[in-house]
């Protein structure tokens, strides 16, 4: 099957101010039907980075069977992590960037590659706040969360 995943971050004070992250997974069903399903979340305390990669990491652990998976995103952290191959020099330097350095994040770049296991994924990077409909829909799901009450713990900042 395949499957257009949607997402986007966004952090209120970033760093370490509240955020949330909105994603849409999009699916056509064998009878040629459009699905569309939205999630998102606001933490307490957390980076833009981290909700862009929730937003990718809910939308794929929310598929249920292997698919090839489009994920449209406006981050250029996560889709150049991908694109530009960085995260496979991450991994041969044991989660060192190239200057040595631990690379942030490394729970949530572990929990996306494990959520990916199963699928084919692309990642499509689209300018933000460009008019591009569904980035601008998970934009407007983000920072609702990020505004909204019940905000959620982020374990690791």
């Amino acid at each position: 099957m395949k499957v257009t995943i949607y997402t986007d971050g966004s952090a209120r004070g970033n760093p370490e101010g509240p955020g949330g992250y909105g994603t849409i997974v999009h699916y056509v069903d064998p009878k040629g039907e459009l699905h569309e399903r939205e999630f998102f979340a606001g933490y307490k305390k957390t980076t833009n980075n981290r909700m862009e990669l929730m937003a990718a990491i809910v939308g794929l652990e929310a598929l249920t069977k292997p698919c090839e998976v489009e994920l449209i995103s406006d981050s250029k952290y996560v889709t150049d992590a991908f694109n530009q191959r960085w995260i496979e020099g991450w991994q041969k330097r044991g989660w060192k960037g190239s200057a040595g350095r631990a690379v942030k994040n490394i729970d949530l770049w572990q929990r996306l590659l494990k959520a990916m296991e199963p699928h084919q994924v692309t990642f499509i990077w689209v300018k933000g706040h460009a008019g591009h409909l569904e980035n601008e829909r998970c934009d407007k799901l983000a920072t609702s969360a990020a505004d909204g009450d019940n905000l959620l713990e982020d374990v690791v900042v």
